[in-house]
């Protein structure tokens, strides 16, 4: 085994040791059904505790990569699909998150527990204003987790923090232009053309089919900007299949215009595959990727981000960069925390096993 821990790192010795297994897992190193080396074994090459080696195996027992089984160790029992499960173009994607008052079941003792962890270790460092495009703590971490679980890669330079989706809405308008037709989704979410008419654009409703925008509508709209919910879209339920998801970027490069991603959705939804987001997919496409952190831990946590292309972070400085952000930089401190612990991520995956336990009865 080629691991190395790092001594000097403030993050545990399991906690990094569980992060190369799950690489590993994930990628295939260790496929399915593939016994793992023994906690003892473990233990003696990578140069930790015994303790430490469970400690660790008991992690990704938890999450559901690994199970223990009786006098044969542990053995891998994760598998893509049951991450990324396909749906028939003509199904609602269904939605993972689940009380009658629309809260993701994010544990509050681990919130409480951050949110302690962050008054005492950051100190005054909470009372200091926000950096306008958000703290580079936070940024840099949007950055690991969706290069870790989405398959896109961005720098911090091309991540806004904003206070929900409705505020980066404003920011993508002004930032866009109001001489431009929006076309949207119709059925959508109804914020969604409130906030654009209110700044002076017209919006273009597209008839939604059961495989996203029909290529008619498509074809006949004068829009150069295309406001999209590619997964679980608000209130129709639906998602996009590959070939449409194609057909806009085409759309989008044969106009030359741009692509609003609204993403709010993904991760409490049992998606295909993680790199099919249109800002991975896009080849010659300006898209633009928007998600919040409402559905995935509370109501309450108004924190959204903003993903620019590269070619369009200077434009936005230019235009836009004198805003101050909206986000307490307390806040912004604990969702960082929660992302550099493992606790948003292991708090997903308990989702996604209750949801398929749900499936199978």
């Amino acid at each position: 085994m080629n691991y190395s821990i790092e001594t000097t790192s403030q993050e545990p010795a399991y906690i990094q040791l569980y992060r190369l297994f799950v690489r590993d897992i994930a990628a295939g190193i260790y496929p399915t059904d593939t016994r793992l080396p023994s906690k003892r074994t473990i233990a003696a090459e990578v140069g930790v505790s015994v303790i430490t080696a469970e400690h660790a195996l008991s992690l990704l027992c938890d999450e559901g990569y690994v199970e223990a089984r009786e006098r044969s160790g542990y053995f891998v029992i994760y598998r893509e699909k049951d991450f990324f499960t396909e749906r028939s173009q003509t199904e609602p994607v269904p939605i993972l998150s689940g009380n009658a008052h629309g809260q993701s079941e994010f544990p509050y003792t681990v919130l409480a527990k951050t949110i302690r962890r962050v008054l005492m270790d950051y100190g005054d460092r909470i009372l200091v204003k926000s950096p306008n495009h958000g703290c580079p703590e936070l940024r840099n971490e949007i950055c690991t987790y969706l290069a870790r679980s989405r398959g896109i890669h961005v720098e911090p330079s091309q991540v806004i923090i904003g206070s929900g989706a409705e505020y980066l809405y404003g920011l993508i308008a002004q930032l866009i232009g109001m001489e431009r037709v929006f076309a949207i989704e119709d059925p959508c979410y109804d914020k969604i053309p409130r906030v654009y008419e209110a700044m002076g654009i017209p919006c273009d409703p597209l008839t939604l089919t059961r495989d996203g925008i029909s290529s008619e509508a498509l074809d006949q709209t004068n829009a150069t900007v295309l406001h999209v919910t590619p997964f679980n879209s608000f209130p129709s339920g639906i998602s996009v299949s590959i070939s449409k998801k194609k057909e806009y970027l085409k759309w989008a490069k044969d106009r030359d215009a741009i692509l609003i991603e609204d993403n709010y959705d993904s991760e409490l939804t049992v998606l295909r595959k993680a790199e099919d987001t249109l800002f991975s997919m896009a080849a010659g496409v300006r898209v633009l990727y928007v998600n919040t952190f409402s559905k995935t831990i509370a109501p309450s946590m108004r924190i959204g981000y903003l993903l620019l292309p590269k070619d369009m972070t200077e434009l936005f400085n230019s235009r836009l960069g004198f805003y101050s952000c909206t986000v307490p930089l307390f806040e912004q401190y604990v969702l960082a925390e929660l992302l550099h612990s493992g606790d948003f991520e292991r708090h997903i995956n308990r989702m996604r096993r209750k949801k398929r336990r749900e499936e199978r009865l």
